[in-house]
């Protein structure tokens, strides 16, 4: 009785130290097998390159960094994104989204909407607070309120911009030498509001400034682009994009269903933007939404942000992002085009933060002016924000 006694202690020993290493081991290894820089050498980069890359005001529309648990404060080995990699990278202002839902067997052509949810499992193996392993709305939170630390405990790294007077105090700080970067929050997906209109006023006092309507998967505003029903908004939809009209918070469409777009352009007051994706002309493929939406998106004042991985451009490499970016400039203008990484979200690109300069090359190599690539790389994002977002 004695032996058995201590052989079930030794296996709950054994147990708690399994699930210890899962939470503190597994989250990281994780994040570096999902989001890997591609390219096996680094691009080689002029210093002409470089010295332009240094006087561009650099802004990014989307990275998933929040969804794992590192601190982003101190340079990493995993992942993409980090204040040190976003300062060496020169980045002025970066979009972070919260993920809080992906359905089980992600693919871009059908998902479920009751399929079981990755994110759940990960939530919990990073021991997040027990009230986000039920409700994508305290998931959704907790992921805001990392970035609300975050810039509390570095504010001479991070602040987190709100309006355009907070843009703006920015802005004139760093033309003065400052390099902070400034933090714009957005939701990949709107289901955490959880069908209520009443959250999205607990979001926005959260700092939520950006929504996307939907992800992967049909939710109680609409269709996806990798749903099932190819929906346009529901009524609950409509009443969102008119709440964010009236609020000036930023309507995100990537990963909408094409009725969608066309339902949220045809509303009077919506400049909406696409914060990553690719242009079908230059890729083919069923990610990327067909290019006279994106047309219609870009006459009605919005921006288009090009993604960094293989699956929109076709070709993983600093040479493909950049083609990609041409391509758009050729469909959509140059006043309208701009940068939508998707770091950190699960996909492998050819650089992470600090390589930037590396797409400068890749620009000036395609023929690209400095004007034009001043714009793309962060001015319309700047000029677009600034005028979207709410004075104070």
């Amino acid at each position: 009785m004695r032996l058995l006694r201590r052989i079930l202690l030794w296996l709950v020993a054994l147990a708690v130290l399994a699930a210890v290493a899962v939470a503190v081991f597994g989250p990281g290894l994780i994040a570096g097998r999902l989001n890997p820089v591609t390219a096996v050498q680094p691009w080689p980069v002029s210093e002409a390159a470089r010295a332009l890359h240094k006087r561009l005001v650099i802004a990014d529309l989307h990275a998933d960094a929040l969804l794992w648990d590192r601190d982003l404060s101190t340079r990493r080995g995993e992942g993409h994104v980090d204040l040190p990699r976003l300062e060496e990278g020169n980045v002025a202002v970066q979009v972070f989204t919260t993920v809080t839902k992906s359905p089980r067997g992600q693919n871009y052509a059908a998902n479920e909407t009751e399929a079981p949810d990755n994110i759940t499992p990960l939530v919990i193996g990073q021991l997040r607070p027990v009230q986000s392993w039920f409700s994508l709305k305290e998931r959704a939170l907790d992921q805001a309120a990392r970035l609300r630390r975050l810039a509390e405990a570095h504010p001479d790294q991070l602040r987190q911009i709100l309006s355009r007077d907070d843009l703006e105090a920015l802005l004139a700080g760093r033309a003065k030498g400052a390099r902070v970067i400034g933090a714009v929050l957005g939701m990949e997906g709107a289901h955490p509001l959880e069908g209520q209109l009443s959250n999205l006023q607990i979001m926005e006092s959260a700092g939520f400034s950006v929504i996307g309507l939907t992800h992967f998967f049909d939710n109680e505003l609409g269709g996806s682009l990798h749903g099932t029903t190819g929906a346009g908004l529901t009524d609950f939809g409509r009443a969102v994009v008119a709440e964010l009209v009236r609020r000036h918070m930023v309507i995100d469409l990537a990963h909408a269903s094409p009725q969608m777009v066309r339902d949220v352009l045809a509303i009077p007051g919506t400049r909406p933007m696409l914060s990553h994706t690719g242009i079908r002309a230059a890729c083919d493929t069923p990610r990327n939404l067909p290019d006279d939406l994106l047309r219609d998106i870009a006459a009605k004042g919005g921006i288009i942000g090009i993604g960094f991985w293989e699956d929109v451009t076709c070709d993983d490499s600093p040479r493909g992002i950049a083609r990609s970016i041409k391509a758009a400039i050729a469909l959509v203008g140059e006043d309208h085009v701009a940068l939508g990484s998707d770091w950190d979200g699960s996909v492998g690109v050819p650089f992470d933060a600090a390589g930037l300069p590396a797409l400068t090359q890749a620009l000036m190599d395609e023929g690209l002016a400095e004007a034009q690539i001043a714009k793309v790389m962060g001015g319309n994002v700047v000029r677009y924000l600034g005028q979207v977002l709410p004075q104070q």
